[in-house]
């Protein structure tokens, strides 16, 4: 499932913070979506920020839901001391009247692991 399934949907909640492994929306019509990563043995995907207010997101229709993703190893002011083999860095971009937040994930891995993130209805 895509993120676009936000579209024009209005959110009752969305939860989540800096270094959560998942994001929560319930909508108006009583569907939960789950934005998370299924964590495997050599790998770390967690969102790394969130720029915004959450509860810019909530009582007003969404009307924008793009997702972007970036591969580096050493994006501009990152600096590891151990930098992992593979870096993904998934952007996603939510809007409404309200206002807009990007939510900012980092997957690491060995290069063997899938670093993506997951969007899907629970219920």
């Amino acid at each position: 499932m895509e993120l676009k399934e936000l579209l024009g949907k209005t959110l009752t909640e969305a939860t989540g913070k800096n270094g959560d492994d998942e994001i929560i929306f319930k909508t108006t019509e009583g569907k939960t979506y789950k934005m998370y990563h299924s964590q495997d043995c050599c790998e770390s995907v967690r969102v790394e920020d969130i720029c915004g207010d959450m509860a810019d997101l909530v009582g007003s229709p969404i009307t924008q839901a793009d997702e972007e993703t970036n591969r580096e190893k050493d994006p501009e002011g990152y600096k590891r001391e151990y930098p992992p083999e593979s870096m993904t860095w998934t952007f996603y971009r939510l809007a409404t009247a309200k206002g807009q937040v990007v939510i900012r994930w980092l997957g690491e891995s060995n290069g063997y692991y899938s670093e993506g993130v997951d969007f899907e209805e629970v219920s």
